[in-house]
């Protein structure tokens, strides 16, 4: 993910990896758009209740989270990249 969202490459906006926010660090973030994406393995079944914490941690702050499977970015990387484009697109990323 991290190859498709590095250096602007996606609709010329910066992602920064591994960014510090709050008491979080978020796996993406572009902080123009106040866009999170998160990528989860398989540990993230059993801590559902963490993820929905922190996802509200960050929606006070003015982020939208995106959440994606490691194997759906795998799998399907440029549908993944098409939803987060939308996102960004149609503005919802600041909501």
């Amino acid at each position: 993910m991290w190859r498709c969202l590095r250096d602007r490459r996606l609709a010329g906006l910066k992602f920064r990896r591994q960014h510090r926010i709050g008491i979080y660090i978020v796996d993406f973030v572009c902080v123009e758009m106040r866009l999170v994406v998160e990528l989860d393995g398989g540990q993230h079944l059993e801590r559902a209740g963490d993820d929905e914490r922190r996802a509200g941690f960050l929606h006070d702050r003015g982020y939208r989270v995106l959440r994606y499977w490691n194997d759906d970015v795998l799998v399907q990387t440029d549908a993944v990249l098409e939803v987060i484009w939308a996102a960004v697109r149609d503005g919802d990323a600041a909501t």
